[in-house]
């Protein structure tokens, strides 16, 4: 019993220590999201109403539960095969080769009746020469004949001949290697039916035998795309089943075409085997592992962050299992446009969601693994593929560069017109009716844009306050002027509320030149003195000519509250519930940088040997980010600045690179990574928008003495 508590606890312990571990929970979550994916891609969670096979008998009477149309592919293979099957075989006639069968035979009929017109030389010599000429053997008595025949005998020979070879070779399918020997017989037969004389006939019939080659051949590739064309112009068979129609009545035998109409209805499916299962997990575990090996190569930060990798995956999962669910939508009135919902699934939800979250270059990815999934989800048609990464495509660049929360509406409907494009496309080339082209096209991808809007809008909020994640759309609500926050900031401390504008403008500025997140300074920027609504009449912008009240307490005291203001805008950031990287802006915007005018001012009282330089330095943190650095340097830029008694081009550069150097030299900026090439970048910056801010004016001249001198003018002309 005692062993078994050991063995128990140490089992537990090492269960703890496994779950404390970054990468057994990695483990597990890419086990999870692997297991999940499978199921959802290989399996229709729909309870199977019957199982059934050919020949059995059917226990029950069942009715279609639906409309559906479908497209019988054993009936349309048969019609097909029967489209094939009509095609002619019709063999190519070589002509090269009956003008040579016509010339060989020509030739040594010419020469037989050069022989015999010759009247030179003796009929033994005429036999010689016969024999030469004629190119096969015949007997003594019909060379002897020839010989002393008559040449008009040769040419009716010739022109019977000629006549059987035309019939023979030029009409009709000409003569093919398997018919050659049969066609030399008849052409012999036809030729002993003109009755020439024996001699002549033998010549005639030995000629064919020896000369009538084949002229015919087929060309079987030309033969099969012919056929390929026949069964392609055969439309698909289709077969509608109406709602309520009866398919199997009690005690019927179960034959093929039921089995056919079960599938159609989803009242019976075929049981997925073992290697179907095993393709489908490969795949998905290819994708994930593509997902993987792109974020470790290209996106390090995402990769070395568990809940931002578990994000992609909760996107993507619940992405398909909406496609799942909109794609088993069915109108029994309407079952062609019903088989059509696969137009609907929200995949540009996901490329939007991940790029305003995550990165968009990774969104793509996402998106093309998402299409390649759905594809064999809906059983292995391309067109819903298609259509939802063309969507998925325009909503990524829809959205990769927001402006205002405005620009999510404005990317559904990108989403919807590219939807509407493809899907007109895809329906032209698959050859469907008009009308069901119009109106899947217009509707559906419509319905798609709309529906990938609306999902973005709804889960960005929550998958923001999840993971941790400010997307641009928190930051764009953030800094409109109309936030509780920013209101409270402007009509309490408006003197800070102006100058936190500025900075933002500066501040924004120098981030686009040195490539920092430009949204989230702007951002940072205006909340970063927020603590000053606590005490604001102790900021020297906000008191408005009043006395300042730091005239009548000691340096000790006023460092004390200049100080605070970090502290208390933190917390209100907090309370307030700002970004994590807003609120690291508000702790860092001023490091541990000395309160340089009260330290000083301590310093010429009766005790300075007391004072500790210290006590009067911020209590930090440094800024760690570029983004915090920038608001620093802007904040204390923009307040030298304003107190110059004349801003002049050359003493605002110099103020403006002294600050910088201070900064630096102080160490303010060690734990950010900045360089030096980027301070100067920076520095260039904010002289160009300063010279906007200060430039000089023209100095127009007092009303009243503008007047008097005009009259003067007047009265001295008069």
């Amino acid at each position: 019993m005692f062993l078994l508590k050991r063995i128990g606890g140490g089992l537990i312990k090492g269960l703890k220590y496994l779950f404390k571990n970054s990468s057994f929970k990695r483990y597990i979550a890419a086990g999870l999201f692997f297991i999940f994916f499978t199921m959802l891609v290989s399996f229709e969670f729909v309870p199977q109403k019957v199982n059934l096979q050919v020949g059995q008998i059917s226990p029950s009477t069942i009715y279609a539960p639906r409309a559906v149309v479908y497209i019988d592919q054993q009936k349309t293979a048969e019609e097909r095969r029967k489209a094939m099957e009509k095609v002619p075989k019709v063999p190519e006639i070589d002509e090269g080769v009956t003008a040579t069968v016509r010339k060989d035979m020509n030739d040594v009929l010419k020469q037989v009746k050069e022989i015999q017109a010759d009247g030179n030389i003796e009929k033994d010599e005429k036999i010689l020469r016969l024999k030469s000429a004629i190119p096969f053997t015949l007997s003594e008595s019909a060379l002897e004949q020839l010989a002393l025949g008559n040449p008009t005998s040769t040419d009716q020979l010739t022109a019977g001949i000629t006549s059987i070879l035309s019939e023979m070779l030029n009409q009709g399918e000409g003569i093919t290697a398997a018919q050659l020997a049969e066609a030399k017989e008849s052409a012999g037969e036809r030729l002993a039916a003109k009755q020439f004389a024996e001699p002549y006939r033998l010549l005639g019939q030995g000629l064919f035998k020896q000369f009538l080659r084949a002229n015919a051949y087929f060309d079987e590739e030309k033969y099969r795309l012919l056929q390929q064309e026949a069964a392609e112009s055969v439309p698909p068979v289709r077969v509608n089943i109406q709602y309520k129609e009866r398919i199997l009545t009690q005690g019927d035998v179960v034959t093929e075409d039921h089995i056919v109409k079960l599938q159609a209805l989803g009242l019976s499916r075929p049981q997925h085997s073992f290697t179907t299962i095993v393709g489908t997990g490969l795949l998905v575990a290819l994708l994930m592992v593509l997902v993987l090996w792109y974020t470790y190569i290209h996106n390090k930060d995402i990769f070395n962050k568990g809940c931002f990798l578990n994000l992609i995956g909760i996107v993507a999962l619940l992405t398909l299992v909406v496609s799942r669910a909109v794609m088993s939508i069915n109108i029994n009135q309407w079952p062609e446009f019903s088989a059509l919902f696969g137009y609907l699934a929200p995949i540009a939800a996901a490329g939007m969601l991940i790029t305003i979250l995550l990165d968009s270059r990774l969104a793509m990815l996402v998106v093309m693994c998402l299409a390649l999934l759905l594809g064999f989800m809906s059983g292995n048609l391309s067109h819903f593929a298609l259509v939802s990464f063309v969507g998925g495509v325009t909503g990524v660049y829809s959205v990769s560069k927001l402006s205002q929360r405005g620009d999510l509406v404005r990317a559904g409907i990108y989403v919807g017109a590219a939807s509407i494009f493809v899907i007109a496309v895809v329906g032209l080339i698959s050859g469907l009716p008009w009308y069901l082209i119009i109106t899947s096209a217009l509707s559906l991808g419509i319905a798609n844009g709309l529906l990938s809007s609306i999902l973005t809008n709804g889960a960005l909020p929550y998958l923001e306050t999840s993971f941790g994640i400010t997307s641009s759309v928190r930051l764009l609500e953030l800094a409109n002027p109309s936030n509780p926050l920013l209101k409270k900031l402007m009509l309490e401390a408006p003197g800070t509320y102006h100058h936190s504008i500025l900075v933002g403008n500066l501040a924004e500025a120098a981030a686009e030149s040195v490539g920092a997140d430009p949204l989230v300074v702007r951002v940072g920027a205006y909340y970063h003195d927020i603590g000053k609504v606590k005490r604001p009449y102790f900021f020297i912008e906000n008191q408005l000519g009043c006395d300042n009240p730091h005239d009548k307490i000691a340096p000790t005291l006023s460092t004390l509250i200049l100080t605070s203001h970090v502290k208390d805008g933190a917390e209100m950031a907090r309370e307030n519930k700002l970004p994590p990287v807003i609120t690291d802006i508000v702790e860092q915007h001023h490091g541990k940088s000395l309160v340089s005018f009260f330290y000083h001012k301590a310093m010429e009282g009766d005790r300075a040997e007391s004072i500790k330089e210290e006590d009067f330095r911020y209590e930090g943190p440094k800024p760690r980010t570029k983004e915090a650095a920038i608001v620093m340097l802007a904040d204390n830029i923009e307040a030298a600045v304003r107190s110059l008694q004349n801003p002049t081009a050359g003493r605002v550069e110099g103020l403006v690179r002294k600050i910088i150097k201070d900064r630096l030299l102080d160490g303010q900026l060690d734990e950010c990574n900045l360089t030096f090439k980027d301070l100067d970048a920076i520095a260039n910056t904010f002289l160009r928008v300063l010279s906007g801010i200060f430039h000089n004016r023209i100095e127009y001249p007092d009303m009243k003495q503008e007047m008097e001198r005009r009259k003067t003018r007047g009265g001295s002309r008069k």
